[in-house]
């Protein structure tokens, strides 16, 4: 039997302290990247799979590549400079160009969180719970849970509501699926010129990259406190949170495309696309689908009120801080219960058209995301901010076609609204 050596235990030592120092780092990516499977995005995907099948299944695995290029980048620029993404846009553009970002971040993520609450709303719905109950109560959560402590206890908190996801893995087992031509269509792009088609794949690709994502990730770093020391576990961290939510929106694709698509059935919502699958596959999954709804739309209501808070602070130079007192960040705390209420009120307003809303929000993150990734990949370029860690030539040439990628597919979605799409 082989003796174990004090070389050998320093070296197992070494790699479990290693290991810790990662798990510790890991956190702001993979919350990023489950936030944006929130209400708007379940929606589209449930809506992919009930209109076309397994034919959009590829773009699960390219916007997850897109996602990967624009959280590392984001990532890797707070982990360098100690500064969110808003201070960097503040200091290298401007307090003017800053302020109008600002506007038009806010003017969106409200309306988003308006979908969050009514996404909320519409899941407690299927269970019997009405609107007037389940909106009020989440909203006092949220608020609650957002300046209820210290950024990891949150983290935490955040992190174990994420595990809700789990619901759509095992609703697309419960599906029973065709395993094999799935893979092959996550693998062999589907193309087609037809404008609905088309326009599915650019809401896709505005559901996985998402304006707030760019704030969220840095700002999360900063409240971490985290450095150059923690770039390699922030890439894991990134990539392994992007691989792990866009699995999940590939179940998703694919229990309403193994179950809605061949029914001819077509949703709009997460909501619907639950209700649909009850008769169909029976209450489990359709189960699932709700409770998945409920946690996603709530995790995703805790997060983005946070993020508006701390990017307009961010801008300003104010205080800011998930454990900072009324008294030490007041701009923090009174942004973010506004944007709380405002949003849950509204979507308790009888007769209000969450749709149109929803559709404005699109439009102003169709408009901000490539502003907001063309400022990205400047500052991420310039070696008087990012010295050693600036933007390699291969990395530089992948973050501007991104870039390119999506200032394309945001023209085409706007003609494609012009023509009536």
């Amino acid at each position: 039997m082989a003796r174990t050596t004090k070389k050998d235990e320093a070296k197992a030592t070494g790699r479990v302290g290693r290991l810790k120092m990662v798990l510790a780092a890991m956190g702001p990516g993979i919350l990023t990247a489950f936030a944006g499977n929130d209400a708007g995005g379940i929606a589209t995907y449930s809506s992919a799979g009930a209109s076309y099948g397994f034919g959009q299944l590829w773009t699960i695995l390219a916007t997850g590549f897109l996602l990967i290029v624009v959280q590392e980048t984001a990532a890797r620029m707070s982990c360098v400079t100690g500064k969110g993404f808003a201070s960097l846009i503040r200091e290298e553009f401007g307090i003017r160009k800053s302020a109008l970002a600002m506007l038009a971040l806010v003017a969106s993520n409200i309306m988003v969180t308006i979908s969050e609450f009514a996404g909320i709303a519409a899941g407690m719905e299927l269970f019997g719970v009405p609107v007037v109950l389940s909106v009020p109560v989440a909203a006092v959560l949220v608020w609650m849970l957002t300046l209820g402590g210290s950024y990891k206890r949150v983290e935490k908190i955040l992190l174990a509501i994420s595990c809700v996801f789990l619901t759509y893995i095992i609703a697309g087992v419960i599906a029973k699926p065709d395993w094999g031509k799935a893979i092959m269509s996550t693998f062999v792009p589907q193309l087609s010129s037809d404008p609905s088609y088309i326009g599915m794949l650019v809401a896709i690709i505005g559901t996985t990259v998402s304006p707030y994502m760019l704030f969220m990730v840095g700002a999360n770093i900063v409240d971490k406190n985290l450095g150059t020391k923690d770039l390699f576990s922030q890439r894991i961290d990134n990539v392994s949170g992007a691989i792990v939510a866009q699995m999940i929106s590939w179940f998703i694709v694919l229990t309403t495309a193994t179950v809605l698509y061949p029914a001819g059935i077509t949703v709009d919502s997460a909501a619907e696309a639950a209700q649909a699958l009850v008769p169909l596959v029976g209450d489990n999954a359709g189960t699932l689908f709700a409770v998945g709804l409920v946690g996603a739309s709530f995790l995703a209501a805790c997060v983005l009120p946070g993020v508006t808070a701390s990017a307009v602070c961010e801008a300003f130079g104010w205080e800011r801080g998930t454990g900072s007192t009324r008294e030490e960040a007041p701009a923090y705390h009174g942004i973010l219960t506004a944007v709380i209420v405002a949003s849950a009120a509204v979507v308790m307003l009888p007769g209000v058209n969450l749709f149109g809303i929803m559709l404005v929000a699109q439009v102003v993150n169709g408009v901000l995301l490539p502003v907001l990734l063309v400022c990205m990949a400047k500052i991420a370029s310039n070696r008087h901010v990012m010295g050693k860690y600036v933007n390699g030539r291969l990395w530089n040439a992948i973050t501007w076609a991104t870039i390119v990628i999506v200032i394309v597919l945001t023209v085409v979605m706007f003609a494609l609204q012009a023509m009536g799409y």
